[in-house]
């Protein structure tokens, strides 16, 4: 996998519906899906599911292929997931191993659990990242404070929080940009990153991760002091560019995700 193609944090400028959706009625559809997800719980339920990320994908005019390149960061991650779920996975009532061999039994149950675990993390992601392709990190801050603006009644530094996470969403594609520098430039020195068992491989990572945190921590600095430069305070006494509002799409956004979630709860009641 190249580091380029980690996507997380990129946002690819557009005039779709959904890219004019206000960024809260974004957000908390996101939320919506997630739980959703959870609540999935059968072939239909997921069916469904999948169909609706397909659906904003299409709307978003974002390539497919751009999720599928993203997913290929957590991959490993995905397989020992499903991996876990298929071998720990306990037997239905009935049920006889698919496979056995030493202590280990592979149900139907299993396979179901494996193959469920592993569609709904690829859709956790997928629809984590279509919200960063399609919303600017400033936007992101905005609804985020906007959303937990309530907490600002018990002292919760609501503005601070929703800043450091679009500092740290606007930096992912920075920071791998630097990464994939020092690898070309390591390599070219003689570094080898793909080659070797698993410790050798971590050695060879030493110059890779030193100077990037070098860099990391240059570029936080250097934030910190433009920052300063320009009297920044926080929130307080700060006006906006663009002032948040919903329109009729986006209640009718956030309807159709409660149907959604109702949808797939009564769907997994039914064991579908």
């Amino acid at each position: 996998m190249a580091i380029k193609d980690i996507t997380l944090g990129q946002y690819f400028p557009g005039n779709t519906a959904i890219h004019r959706l206000d960024p809260r009625t974004k957000l908390l559809f996101t939320v919506l899906y997630m739980i959703a997800l959870f609540l999935a719980n059968g072939v239909v339920s997921y069916a469904v599911l999948v169909a609706v990320l397909a659906l904003c994908v299409a709307i978003s005019k974002i390539s497919p292929s751009v999720l599928l390149r993203s997913m290929r960061a957590v991959l490993i991650i995905i397989l020992i997931t499903g991996i876990l779920n298929l071998f720990y996975t306990p037997a239905g009532p009935g049920e006889t191993p698919l496979v056995a061999f030493w202590i280990f039994r592979i149900y139907p149950a299993g396979v179901r659990a494996a193959a469920f675990m592993i569609l709904r993390i690829a859709l956790l992601i997928s629809c984590t990242f279509l919200l960063t392709y399609t919303t600017s990190p400033i936007l992101i801050t905005d609804a985020l404070e906007s959303l937990l603006g309530p907490l600002k009644k018990i002292k919760v530094p609501v503005h601070e929080l929703a800043m450091m996470m679009s500092i740290a969403l606007r930096f992912i594609p920075t920071l791998v940009e630097e990464t994939d520098k020092i690898m070309s430039a390591q390599k070219a020195r003689g570094a080898n990153f793909d080659t070797g068992n698993l410790l050798q491989r971590a050695k060879a990572l030493v110059p890779l991760l030193v100077p990037l945190f070098i860099s990391a921590f240059r570029r936080a600095d250097e934030l910190a002091v433009a920052m300063e430069c320009r009297c920044y305070h926080g929130g307080e006494g700060r006006t906006k560019l663009r002032q948040l509002r919903f329109a009729r799409s986006d209640y009718l956004v956030l309807l159709l995700g409660l149907v959604l979630c109702v949808g797939i709860f009564l769907l997994g009641r039914m064991g579908v």
